[in-house]
Parts: C-alpha cells; structure tokens; sequence
C-alpha cells in the first residue's frame, strides 16, 4: 500500500497521506507528497492542491522510530518538501483533523493555508522530547500567532483546539461536517477568487518591532520549572531569534539549535521516557480480557484524596458518588473540590461551563448504599488496615456483583483488603498521587487473584481519566514509596555526617528536582512520616538503624511548615535555616557515634539516588515491576525526578552498575543487609548488560 494517493476531482488535486496508525511524516510519505506535489504542478488542468490524511488524524508529527538512521537525513527532508510548498505557484491547502502535531504541523504552515475539522488540535510538542521544531516551527509560528503565543506553545508542548488556532490565526477556516467536502470547497473558493498566495515565512508584521524584554520576562515566569532542561531555553532563542533576524537567518540558527539539542544527552533520555510511557500500558499475560465499561464510580472520602480523585472522572464526564459517613467532613470535601475548579477557571485553565459540567456530575452522599449502581468503587479512607479490611467487607456486600473494589493505598497490602471479600478477583490497587487532579501518575496494583478482566479495567482507566498508568506488584510499598524510603534514609544519613538541611535541598534542585527532599517532607508534615516509620517499623530487619532525627523533631512540637517549624523554620511559607535543629542532628550523631565531616556537595546526590536505584534493581529481579522503564515512568510523573534525565534507572544505567554496587557494599556494612547490592545489579554488572 502507497503512503500517498493522488487523485483530481474536477481542477482539484487531492493529496490523501495514508500511513498507519497516526500518519508519521516517514520518509515514504514525504517522498510520496513531494511526487505528488511535482505531478500537480505539472498538470494544467490542477489549479489548486489540497492534502489530506486517512485514518483518525491528520500527520500527528515526525517518525521517531526513523531518529538516527539514514531515513531521517534523505531526501526530501521535511525542510525541503514544506519549501517546496512555499515554493508552488498554485494554492496548497491543508485540511486538518485529528491532531497537527509537530512535523505534521510544520508541514500545513508551509501551505498557504489551513483549514480544520471542529474537533482538531494543533501543536508543537518536540520539547517533551528534548527538541524544537526543526522544519521551520519557531519561525513561521511568530509570523501567523504572534511571539507569545509561539513562545507558549514551544516551550509547553500543549495541544490547541481548532477555535483557539482560529483566533490565534494559526488556521484559517473551521469546517462543520465532512472534511473532504469543506476543503473542496475552501479550494475552489480561493480559485473563483482569485486569491494571492499568502507565504507564512515571508509574513513580518507580527514579529518586527518586538520589545526583546518580552522573552526576558517570558523566561522568568518560567523559572525553575526549566531549569537544567536545554530544549526549553533553544526554543525560547528560536523564538527570540525570529523577531530579530530575517527569515533565513532565523531558519538557519533553527537548524543549527535543532541539531544541538538532538546530538544531546536529554533528548536521548527524553525519547527513552516517551517510550517507556507507551510500553507501561502494556501488560503481559491478560490474555483476550478486556477492560469493563465503566458508566458511574464511587469514591469513599472526601478529604483532599478522595475529593481529587472525585475530580478526574467527573472531569472525563464519569458520573461519580462522592461518599463520606460525617455530614460535616463532606461539605468540606465538596468546598475544597468546588474551589479548586474556581482556582482552575481564575486562571483560565478551566471554562465556567466545564467547571459547572463537572460538578453536576459529582453527587455527595453520606450513605454507603450509594455504592450499589457504581461499576467501580474506589476507597480512600485513612492508611488503617482494619479500617480498611472492615470498609471493604461492607462495600462487598452492599456493590453490585460485578463491581470492582479498588483502594487508594500508598503502601498497604491489598491482599489483605481482598481477603475481606469474597471477589478477591475483582479488588485491585489504585494509587492516585496528590493532588490526585493534578498528578499524571496512577500507580496501579494487582493482587494475588485480582482477574485479567480487573487489570485490564485498572490500566485502561489511566486513559480515561488523562493518567499516566504502571503496575506494581503487591508489596510493602508497591514500586514508588518501597524505593523512596531509601532516598528519605540517605539524607538523613548525610544530616547525622555533617551535611546541612540547605545544602541537600540545593543539590537536589541543582540536579533538576523542583523541591529539595528536605523542603518535601517539612511540606507533608514530619508527624506524618514518623506515623508511616511507626507502621513499617516492624517489617524491617531489626540490624536496620533508621536515624531518629525526624522524631526527635517531632518530640519537639516541630512538625513542618504547618506547625511553622520542622527541619526547618519558616516565615510565612519560606523556609529559615534553625541552630536549633542542627543542635538536635549533632546530639544523634553523636548519641550513635557518627563521626561529623565536611560533606561534597557532589556527594549529595548519589549517596540518595544508588540506594534508590539497587532498591529499583530488586524490585525488578523479584517482578514487582515489569520493566525497568516503568519505575522510571513512577518516578518522573510521580515524584518529581527530572525527565530530561529520564528516570532513576537511566539515570543509573549512564552512571553505571559498577559503581553503584561498589558504593552499596560500603553503604550495607554501616546500615544493614538492606543496603547489599541487588542480585540483578551484580548479576548485570558481571555480564556486562544494561537493565533487561
């Protein structure tokens, strides 16, 4: 099957891309329409060219599967097939539906103009794979939308629907109905009119003149949400040179920047994310099950979770039961999610309608009977097993038969929960992260007789509601909290030797993590986090020392930014380095006779991120995670770790095996068996192998 078909009706050319399953601008289809645009020209009887694509999407963006191999440097380039639109004495429209994305999008600025299905979505997304536009994106897009716009889009990835492209002036016509008459239409039009060829790359009016402090004060909005990311800031200089430069200057420094940012570590780190997200939503051994419809949800809880959770599938237009016993709790609950849609709508990220469509589909209910029509039910009551284990044997009874029960638990035994009941194949771990409308990750856990059926439901859900969805096996903390515990334990290693709060909240920010670890557990309360010790405590080998930093802290009334003083001590919300809690750090230290130093700064991080990585390691080797990849996806989506460096497990990869295990064989002697290198690490680094 040809990439391209060409056909004519009447003095129309039709261009149709056909190149399952998303029409990836690949080198057949780029030949395929730089031929077809040669044969259209050289027709008399064509006096207009349209190009349309088959399929559910027009071309959604390059074919990153060509990326390094000599497709994606033969010719024609995308470069030269858009000039050769450009370049054509006759009109070349193009005729948008599903997404324009990327290279697909750069192709239809080069036509003469674009017009969409009502539908439709445009955008430049190449940042969030460690890229720019290289076929003219940050150039001609100033000259249609203007230099704000253009910036926004390059540096978010985010998708425009056709209304928003339409005021923008990044399309030019919305077509209601059939595609494929409406552009026929537009075509013949633009004939009968007669209309001048209008060339996006020779339009100057919307970037002459533009004051350079607006790319300034575009990077500081930005801020630390870029920091150490090269993409962001080449798209941003793309950008700026497009308003100071001629066209082909312009062009070239683009070239030159997109080369840059593709020869670079982060975009190879990036791409490994891009796939590691695609591969985590496959589940091995499901057989033909397929995921149940769900048509209405319960969430028992209204707290911050619960209410959250309410949130994303009422915002996906699932019909949801929000369940709290106390009256009081749940107008609560209901004011919170109320004014976060208000938050949402002030600004602008929210219409009023949606926000009023969402809420009318969250009913509050302080029964558990209201469970009984939900297909789902999901609990996100407080971390207590025997609350748990009742509350599922009640939902059992009272859910229709093939409902399925899920708990939010962060770490709890869903075995446990299971056992309650008498489906077990119909109970499953849903992990939301808070705040659960906000956080892409769903970390979702099967039990020991959770069925195909219920796995399969769980992990399309994340699609539903607009998550990122992993499976976890069932475990003591599952994927995430297991490893993270580590990563806490190293820094508080490191305060007893002589490191400061500050110093490693700066390393971590310095690596790329919007808050340090120190910052983080100040925010979600010490009391918290020695509650979770207190529970886990008994799981652990007793030679395991934890530092009691935390409690001593805690003993103190010192229980975070809520109390005004934790690790650190804070004015309003900005934290003050105290004497006092350095003061309590030397007496532990010296209580079990750490010796104080001077701490690297370089020291910081590996000293947190190994522990995390061999505890990763282990975690693969017994099957708790499927893939290496997808604790890498847990960790960017879920708790904050860099993705322009592609997760803990790349991370350690580049590093290398060898010296992780040689610092874990050192690390095991101090702190106990926990800290021994992973069998798979050494078994890896005796092979020679990266992760499998």
């Amino acid at each position: 099957m040809t990439a391209l078909r060409y056909e004519t009706d009447g003095e129309v050319a039709i261009l149709t891309v056909d190149n399952p399953p998303v029409n990836a601008l690949s080198l057949s289809v780029r030949e395929g329409l730089h031929a077809a645009i040669d044969r259209a020209m050289g027709d008399a009887a064509v006096k207009v060219v349209v190009i349309l694509c088959a399929g559910s999407t027009f071309i959604a963006g390059a074919d990153i599967t060509e990326f390094g191999t000599p497709k994606a440097t033969t010719e024609p380039r995308t470069r030269a097939l858009i000039a050769r639109f450009e370049a054509s004495t006759k009109p070349v429209i193009a005729a948008i539906h599903g997404t324009a994305l990327g290279g697909g999008f750069e192709l239809s600025l080069g036509c003469h103009w674009r017009i969409a299905a009502a539908d439709a979505k445009v955008g430049l997304p190449e940042v969030n794979i460690g890229l720019l536009p290289g076929a003219g994106g940050t150039v001609r897009t100033p000259r249609l939308a203007g230099p704000e716009l253009a910036l926004e889009m390059v540096t978010s990835g985010k998708h425009y629907d056709a209304a928003f492209a339409l005021a923008a002036g990044l399309i030019d016509e919305i077509v209601e109905g059939d595609l494929r008459a409406g552009a026929l239409a537009f075509a013949r039009k633009v004939v009968v009119e007669g209309r001048s060829l209008r060339v996006t790359s020779q339009l100057n009016d919307k970037v002459t003149g533009v004051d350079p402090q607006l790319f300034a004060d575009f990077r500081k909005k930005l801020g630390k949400k870029i920091r150490g990311q090269l993409a962001p800031e080449m798209n941003i200089r793309c950008v700026e040179q497009a308003c100071s430069a001629s066209f082909d200057e312009a062009y070239a420094f683009e070239a030159e920047a997109f080369q840059q940012c593709m020869a670079g570590p982060q975009r190879a780190a990036l791409i490994h994310l891009f796939h590691a997200e695609r591969e985590a939503r496959k589940v091995p051994g499901l057989g033909d099950a397929k995921p149940m419809p769900l048509g209405k949800v319960a969430v028992i809880g209204s707290g911050t979770m619960g209410g959250g959770i309410a949130m994303c599938f009422a915002g996906a237009g699932i019909p949801v039961s929000l369940i709290d016993v106390s009256p009081e709790a749940l107008e609560r609950g209901m004011a919170r999610v109320e004014g976060n849609y208000a938050t949402s709508v002030s600004r602008g990220s929210t219409q009023r309608a949606d926000m009023e469509a969402a809420l009318a589909l969250i009913t509050p209910a302080t029964a558990l009977e209201a469970v009984g029509d939900a297909d789902m039910v999901i609990e996100a009551v407080f971390e207590d097993m025997a609350l748990k284990e009742d509350l599922f044997a009640r939902l059992d009874e009272l859910a229709s038969r093939h409902a399925i029960l899920a708990s939010n638990t962060s770490s709890l035994n869903i075995d446990m929960m299971a056992g309650a009941t008498t489906r077990p194949d119909k109970v499953i771990g849903t992990h939301f992260f808070s705040p659960a409308n906000v956080m892409k990750l769903l970390e979702n856990v099967r039990g020991a007789k959770s069925s195909p059926e219920t796995v399969a439901t769980a992990m399309a859900l994340g699609k539903t509601i607009g998550k990122v969805p992993v499976l976890a096996g069932n475990c003591d903390g599952f994927i995430g909290n297991r490893m993270f515990q580590f990563f806490n334990n190293a820094w508080e290693y490191l305060l007893e030797e002589g490191a400061a709060p500050e110093q490693i909240d700066r390393a971590a920010l310095d690596f790329g993590m919007a808050m340090g670890p120190v910052a983080v557990r100040d925010l979600a309360g010490l009391d918290v986090a020695c509650l979770v010790r207190k529970a886990r405590a008994p799981t652990l080998p007793g030679e395991e020392r934890i530092s009691p930093i935390l409690e001593r802290l805690v003993a103190l009334g010192r229980h975070g930014q809520k109390s005004g003083a934790g690790l650190y001590r804070y004015e309003g919300r900005n934290p003050v380095s105290d004497p006092a809690v350095i003061e309590v750090i030397e007496a532990v230290a010296a209580e079990f006779g750490v010796p104080r130093r001077a701490v690297a700064d370089e020291e910081i991080m590996p000293r947190m991120l190994y522990p995390l990585v061999n505890e990763g390691a282990r975690i693969l080797g017994e099957g708790v995670a499927l893939r290496a990849g997808d604790i890498d996806v847990i960790y960017c989506h879920g708790y904050g770790f860099p993705k322009h460096l592609g997760g803990p497990m790349y991370w350690g990869q580049q590093q290398g095996f060898g010296r992780i295990v040689a610092m874990m064989e050192g690390l095991s002697q101090r702190f106990g068996p926990r800290y021994r290198p992973a069998p798979l690490l050494v078994e890896l680094v005796s092979a020679g192998k990266g992760w499998p």
